[in-house]
């Protein structure tokens, strides 16, 4: 891992929508329900901010898009590891807020209304094919990727907007699609998801 920025962070990343597979927002093109109901979740296999070890935790963003997500107006909630001591939990906030810059500045910009931060219980699991969160009582998701024409996995390269540039996106469905928090309450199955390796840093 590099040491040679202030903070860098490396995982597993995945997210589910409400959107058709594959979720044409990547596109700027609109959602397929018009609007978006967006769940994203990392974990962070090493991780550092400054002198703090971020290894081992995850994060979660819920994000809510009223129309076109590339017009902005996005509602956000944000959840830390609930593992995560103070200076842990502050770092993770500055990152994934978008103060530290970095990509995760940059998808910030489009967020127009922070609901709130909330340190949760939450288990995150990569199994091969798919990705797995519980967080309390908060939020379900299991995501499942979707088979390419000559086997393997089906993937989306370089869009004009993603969660992770870096890697290119593995496209997956839902399996369960459940969060109920700050006056929402979603719940669907076989929509759109994505997962991919992640790296992130200023």
């Amino acid at each position: 891992m590099s040491t040679s920025y202030p903070w860098h962070l490396e995982g597993d990343y995945f997210e589910a929508c409400n959107c058709e597979a594959a979720c044409p927002c990547v596109w700027f093109n609109p959602p397929s329900e018009g609007d978006c109901k967006l769940l994203v979740a990392w974990h962070i296999d090493k991780g550092h901010s400054e002198d703090i070890t971020l290894d081992g935790l995850n994060t979660v963003l819920a994000c809510y898009a009223p129309g076109h997500m590339k017009e902005g107006n996005w509602q956000a909630a944000l959840y830390v590891d609930e593992r995560a001591d103070a200076s842990q939990s502050d770092a993770l906030v500055r990152i994934f807020s978008g103060q530290s810059g970095g990509h995760p500045g940059l998808l910030a910009g489009f967020i127009g209304q922070v609901l709130g931060v909330k340190h949760v219980p939450m288990t995150y699991e990569n199994l091969g094919k798919e990705r797995r969160l519980l967080m309390s009582d908060v939020a379900e998701m299991s995501i499942r990727a979707i088979d390419g024409i000559a086997g393997g996995e089906a993937t989306i390269a370089n869009p004009p907007l993603c969660v992770v540039p870096s890697h290119p996106s593995v496209v997956a469905k839902s399996e369960v699609y459940r969060y109920r928090d700050f006056g929402f309450n979603w719940e669907f199955s076989g929509r759109n998801g994505y997962f991919s390796p992640f790296v992130y840093h200023p």
